[in-house]
């Protein structure tokens, strides 16, 4: 029987490193990687020139989020249309249960919600707002769904923020069925205190999102967590969401490196971009929390991404129309009204290539690390995502390394008309998505139809 496809003088990145040769992939999964394969194939693509690396697995992505009364602008269809155009072949999702919404019939809605508009694969993480026995009996009937990720706040009060007795509570009964805990790490209470202190004030300007969230309430929050955590000792997984400091980074490090399984998530906004935004006149649009910080905290985060101290990079995609940022209105809104989220998804792969990779902060090694083979171990997706070997998945990225591009929002596909990194020029633009052997996109154009996409549920995280 001939293969399906032969990629052919491929230059491919792994954490492994580089390997120079061929592809063959049959019914949906890589078949061989060799030098020279001469087997018939019903198709040969040649991409001398290019770097290929495993799909990228966005691990944060918040689509058709019910949040701050409105929903995210992404559906399913076009927010994963834009995962794919970034060479994004699998994103995990959140569950937001409604409240007092039980964990089983809102992962049914996610997946009625998904399964029929999805264009790359995705998996799917669970919201918990609230602990009664109902909840705590669903947890493994969730994790045996394939739902092995779970994200508790530490912020937002009256709305997802948890006391810290609840909190504790929840990370021993998901880690006692094996699961993974999420952790939105800011100090909600006293988040709560400085925006009323503002609001007293008149100071309410976006910029004064960032006042009243500063560093050292991540940093607290990350500290006090990782106590609570690990009280029960070293078997937990605990992973830090969005993580925008520096020193919060520092803190699951010192644990991880005696022995506990805690580990970071940072965005690229924390990467490339600075508080000042939020002083624009579309300072609106920058809003997300934690907020954007410092470039002495951007530097921090780099430097932990290239030392290994970052685990994984996920998008944190939460996209809302100039509209629902500014609640209708025709002026601004005060900063604690306007949804928070920004978009994402599709650009991890321009900017970490070009401003990681392509200036010499990182390696290939560790931009395939923390896209793709971390999110898939974190997620229970390995070796099935995250990794090219024969029996998995055959999803990739195709490189472009000299392409030119300058972002902005004709060149994307959210839906959307404007772009957090509108005027950045990058060097290095995905030109090619391969989904399960299949091309979903190509030279600007999303070729995988709605709802290809498929659900791929998690299994035991494999993590040392």
């Amino acid at each position: 029987m001939p293969l399906d496809l032969v990629l052919k003088n491929v230059k491919l990145f792994t954490i492994a490193g580089p390997f120079e040769g061929d592809i063959g992939i049959k019914d949906g999964k890589i078949s061989k990687i060799q030098g020279d394969i001469q087997e018939q194939a019903d198709k040969v693509i040649d991409l001398s020139g290019k770097y290929v690396v495993p799909g990228l697995i966005d691990g944060h992505t918040h689509m058709e989020f019910p949040f701050m009364g409105e929903i995210t602008a992404d559906d399913f269809y076009y927010g994963t249309k834009a995962s794919i155009a970034g060479g994004v072949t699998t994103i995990v999702d959140f569950v937001t249960p409604a409240p007092g919404q039980d964990l089983v019939s809102a992962y049914q809605k996610w997946r009625s919600n998904a399964d029929p508009k999805v264009v790359s694969d995705f998996g799917l993480h669970m919201i918990i707002r609230q602990v009664n026995s109902k909840i705590l009996e669903q947890i493994p009937d969730v994790i045996n769904k394939g739902v092995v990720s779970f994200k508790l706040f530490m912020a937002y009060k009256n709305e997802l923020m948890l006391p810290d007795g609840e909190l504790y509570k929840l990370i021993k009964r998901i880690s006692d069925f094996g699961g993974v805990t999420g952790i939105h790490a800011e100090n909600g209470e006293i988040i709560n205190e400085l925006i009323q202190d503002f609001l007293k004030e008149g100071k309410v300007d976006p910029v004064y999102h960032y006042y009243s969230r500063p560093d050292i309430l991540e940093i607290e929050a990350t500290n006090r967590i990782s106590s609570i955590a690990s009280m029960l000792g070293k078997d937990v997984k605990m992973y830090i969401v969005h993580t925008s400091t520096g020193e919060a980074t520092d803190i699951i490090s010192s644990y991880r490196k005696n022995g506990f399984r805690f580990y970071n998530e940072t965005a690229p906004h924390y990467l490339m971009l600075n508080t000042e935004f939020l002083k624009r006149s579309d300072g609106f649009r920058y809003v997300m929390s934690p907020p954007l910080r410092s470039d002495e905290q951007r530097t921090k985060l780099w430097m932990r991404l290239a030392s290994g101290d970052i685990f994984t990079i996920g998008s944190d995609h939460c996209v809302y129309s100039d509209a629902q940022k500014k609640r209708y209105k025709e002026e601004v809104p005060p900063f604690h009204e306007i949804p928070n989220g920004v978009p994402g998804t599709e650009t991890i792969l321009p900017l970490l290539f070009y401003f990681g990779v392509k200036k010499g902060i990182i390696t290939m090694e560790r931009f395939v690390e923390t896209t793709s083979y971390n999110p898939a171990r974190l997620f229970g997706l390995y070796p099935k995502k995250g990794v090219i070997m024969p029996g998995a998945d055959a999803d990739f990225a195709v490189i472009d390394p000299n392409k030119k591009v300058r972002i902005s929002a004709d060149v994307l596909h959210s839906n959307i008309d404007y772009t957090i990194y509108d005027g950045i020029e990058v060097e290095g633009w995905n030109t090619m998505t391969i989904r399960r052997g299949e091309i979903a996109y190509e030279d600007g154009q999303v070729i995988a139809k709605k709802g290809s996409g498929k659900y791929t549920p998690g299994k035991t995280p494999i993590l040392l």
